[in-house]
């Protein structure tokens, strides 16, 4: 198949979906695609023509995921009409000559379902689920409320937005997310005052409304979703703070326990969850639930990610290693149901 990795972008994520795009794109070319790896922002300049049928190392362009957030700002400035057009040069002709684009994309404008609508309307395939339930579950107050709808426990909160009156408190400790981010970008933990108002200003920074919730102590897991059916569950116990950017995409931050050290009858409550909340989400394809276990065995479910990450030390191809699914034929299977799930 001719199949474009679509990476990079302009979120806080973009190191790491650079680093995803990376890896799929190898994972492909070993499995016989002729793929590419394109940055949907930065484009291609050069000749299209005979694009799929050249030998060259598209992943040249991926450096590693460093410590600190990219600098999007200097990212954007590299394109002098950003501001009116996101796709980069060429990146909707090659995909439209594409049988399928993989979405390595995190974050917003990526994960959010824009691109996805984009895609549908020029129909072109892409992995992943469709661009309703991206957006639904990028943002987290909505996904919120679906929960509660269907019985599925997660965190006491509240939303606000920039500017408004906070009409109720969370009680400390308390977790302030921006609504729309991912990668743990944006979030702080506040057990008084001056932690709760440093916490608010910083993800006021990356979003017009944040989410504030009551903080589990506990056990952090999480569990992937392939084609609705549950993976194993795997443990995130970071060596010291709360699994922030830095802990989860610098190796040794982190212990990462696969299958998680649970008895079975917790594993599999936490893997039905995720089922359902797959379901609740109306996801397609293949997900990633996070979760929080407080020291009563009680779990709550803190959000959906609809474009998991694919890096090295990634959780979702780890849980599927675990079942004997090595990360070629990962990519393997969410390519085709890229073809099977295209229904517009």
């Amino acid at each position: 198949m001719k199949v474009v990795v679509l990476a990079g972008g302009t979120s806080t994520e973009r190191d790491v979906s650079l680093s995803s795009g990376g890896m799929i794109y190898r994972a492909l070319k070993k499995k016989g695609h002729r793929a590419i790896l394109l940055d949907v922002y930065l484009g291609y300049e050069g000749e299209t023509e005979d694009i799929f049928e050249r030998e060259e190392d598209w992943s040249a362009q991926v450096g590693a995921i460093t410590e600190q957030n990219p600098d999007v700002e200097a990212v954007k400035a590299l394109r002098p009409d950003g501001d009116r057009y996101f796709f980069g040069p060429n990146v909707l002709e090659i995909c439209r000559r594409a049988d399928a684009v993989f979405m390595a994309l995190h974050g917003a404008n990526g994960e959010d379902g824009k691109i996805q609508a984009c895609f549908e309307l020029m129909g072109i395939p892409y992995t992943g689920t469709d661009f309703v339930s991206s957006a639904i579950a990028m943002d987290k107050g909505i996904s919120k409320d679906i929960f509660r709808a269907w019985n599925i426990p997660t965190p006491a909160g509240i939303r606000l937005r920039s500017g408004e009156e906070e009409r109720a408190r969370v009680p400390y400790p308390c977790i302030v997310k921006a609504c729309c981010g991912g990668s743990s970008v944006g979030v702080g933990i506040a057990r008084n005052d001056a932690e709760y108002a440093a916490a608010k200003e910083e993800a006021f920074r990356y979003d017009e409304e944040v989410i504030i919730e009551q903080y589990i102590e506990g056990r952090e897991f999480s569990v992937g979703v392939l084609d609705g059916r549950a993976l194993p569950v795997i443990e995130m116990a970071p060596k010291e703070g709360f699994y922030d950017y830095k802990n989860k995409y610098q190796a040794g931050e982190t212990v990462e326990t696969c299958p998680a050290d649970l008895p079975k009858e917790q594993a599999a409550k936490l893997q039905e969850t995720a089922e359902r909340v797959f379901a609740a989400l109306r996801l397609k394809s293949y997900a990633r639930m996070d979760f929080r276990m407080n020291p009563q065995g009680e779990i709550f479910c803190l959000e959906a990610n609809t474009l998991p990450g694919m890096t090295a030390i990634s959780l979702f191809p780890q849980e599927a290693a675990a079942v004997g699914i090595g990360f070629e034929d990962l990519c393997e299977r969410i390519l085709q149901m890229a073809s099977r799930d295209m229904t517009w």
